[in-house]
């Protein structure tokens, strides 16, 4: 995937409440099953259905070819539910404000894509999206068969479901990828790179070896901090458990020894001319920038079969080298998610639409991969490639982002990709430590206030701090006193007094 497109923060909000999967080891066999669905009762009753058209975003660049894409997804859904369908692409780093601004003037959007680290609480507060249990319910009986109630549950506010969570793994490692035709050139030895310390050598033989190459490309929401940091977020808002902690204590994890170690090393390798001068005002993809052959590396969130994914993501082979070990926290189950806006004017159709991205295979490669003969063809095997004469690179619609949609389990698997991959998911997620406070949700109602000065406030100091470009000796300290008067340890202790609750009724 792309983490989220990879991914993990495109401010600090993200540093913070970055969170990983959760489900239990029962609820993983469910949750990626690729067994036949039925379609829902009301994708049979289109005839009966008034003609609406559908308003989609989500966060990507914008395809060339999204206007054939969308003709033919209207054709489709018209005889299935009476609807067109419009899909609004927006760059990541317009992302927030663009649907601020969207929520802000009204306008029509039907469905759009969320998750716990891109501000679902406070989509939620806002009063932005609407409850789906009544219309899971009604119109959405793909999803019920298909996404495991336990995993369900991890991702409530209030009680209540807001958004259909994406079946695909729900695990994460956090490692770096390298262009694979430099690491052969300059010999590499990848059994070496254990640590992240471990790329400083690599880093420094391509400086001297690719005048005009960034050895290491990061943006304000994707650098090694904050893809490396152990510990798990618990949700909106500050305020994290650390990794392999027994005492269940919350902390501030912009002051704990980890961030600082991390921030030290971004620092020295920025100094050293490793990562791009203009990495903390940057939000448009690290992947772009070796895309365009202008970088070697960057940090990414890992799952088996990303060295395939990346290698589209930048049209050209990648090498991935794994640092970390998978991790389940509750946040993963709301890593990706689609949501109703209250904007939307049919939420029934909404949901109907959302229902078949769960389960109709034909409906999902189209939004996933596009117009079969144009942008890919599928091979006697079944799984698909790029037609010939197109690549990753000259392809008019090469979304990549399968992770954030429906059933991703119901998608064509590209040609090289192990075709027992959605088997590598369910053994990746066996496989995964998992979080004490796996299974628990904050209710952020009572700080959101201070959530949105918190945010604030970290918007100077995050990108800064991430990509290494000011001291951290001296600039986190200052960062911390702007988030202790912005109400960073209410936070904490709201999160602490939630978490102390959950664990009682986990003992009874």
């Amino acid at each position: 995937m792309k983490k989220r497109l990879g991914t993990i923060m495109l401010a600090v909000t993200m540093v913070l409440s970055l969170s990983l999967a959760a489900c239990s080891k029962s609820n993983e066999t469910a949750s990626v099953s690729n067994s036949p669905v039925p379609t829902s009762a009301a994708t049979e009753k289109a005839n009966s259905l008034k003609p609406y058209k559908l308003v989609m975003a989500f966060p990507g660049s914008t395809p060339k070819d999204l206007a054939a894409v969308n003709e033919e997804m209207s054709k489709y859904l018209k005889d299935k539910i009476n609807a067109t369908i419009e899909l609004r692409p927006i760059d990541w780093g317009a992302w927030n404000d663009k649907t601020n601004l969207m929520f802000a003037s009204n306008e029509q959007l039907d469905v759009m894509w969320t998750s716990s680290w891109m501000g679902l609480g406070q989509q939620v507060a806002k009063g932005q999206v609407i409850a789906l249990d009544d219309l899971i319910n009604s119109n959405g009986q793909g999803i019920k068969s298909i996404i495991d109630p336990a995993v369900v549950e991890g991702g409530k506010i209030n009680g209540k479901v807001y958004g259909a969570v994406t079946n695909k793994e729900f695990a994460s490692t956090r490692g770096i990828v390298m262009r694979k035709d430099l690491v052969e050139k300059y010999k590499i030895d990848v059994t070496q790179l254990k640590e992240l310390k471990d790329f400083g050598p690599v880093f420094e033989k391509i400086k001297q070896n690719e005048p005009g190459m960034t050895p290491l490309q990061a943006e304000a929401g994707n650098s090694p901090v904050t893809q490396m940091l152990p510990f798990d977020s618990l949700g909106d808002g500050p305020g994290g458990l650390v990794r392999g902690t027994t005492d269940l204590k919350v902390v501030n994890m912009i002051g704990t020894p980890a961030y600082m170690d991390l921030a030290k090393l971004m620092r020295q390798w920025f100094e050293a001319g490793y990562v791009n001068k203009d990495a903390a005002s940057r939000n448009d993809g690290v992947a772009n920038a070796v895309k365009s052959g202008k970088a070697f590396s960057y940090a990414v969130a890992m799952k088996p079969g990303i060295e395939l994914q990346e290698s589209r993501n930048t049209g050209t082979p990648m090498v991935a080298i794994e640092l970390t070990k998978p991790f389940m926290t509750t946040g993963d189950t709301t890593s990706s998610m689609l949501a109703i806006p209250t904007t939307s004017a049919d939420p029934q159709r909404a949901m109907m639409f959302i229902n078949l991205l769960f389960t109709d295979k034909t409906l999902i490669n189209m939004l996933n991969w596009g117009l079969e003969g144009k942008h890919f063809v599928k091979g006697a095997d079944g799984s698909i490639d790029y037609p010939t004469g197109v690549t990753a690179a000259t392809s008019g619609y090469n979304l990549n982002q399968s992770w954030m949609f429906g059933n991703q389990m119901n998608t064509y698997l590209w040609k090289g990709e192990d075709p027992k991959l959605w088997d590598l998911y369910k053994k990746f997620n066996d496989s995964a430590e998992k979080s004490p406070a796996l299974g628990f949700v904050f209710n952020p109602d009572s700080v959101k206030n201070e959530i949105t000065a918190i945010n604030n406030a970290s918007q100077q100091y995050s990108g800064i701090v991430a990509t290494g470009s000011l001291d951290p000796e001296k600039t986190i300290p200052q960062y911390l006193q702007k988030l202790e008067a912005a109400g960073v340890n209410k936070v904490i202790a709201e999160k602490q007094r939630q978490l102390d609750e959950w664990l009682k009724t986990k003992k009874k």
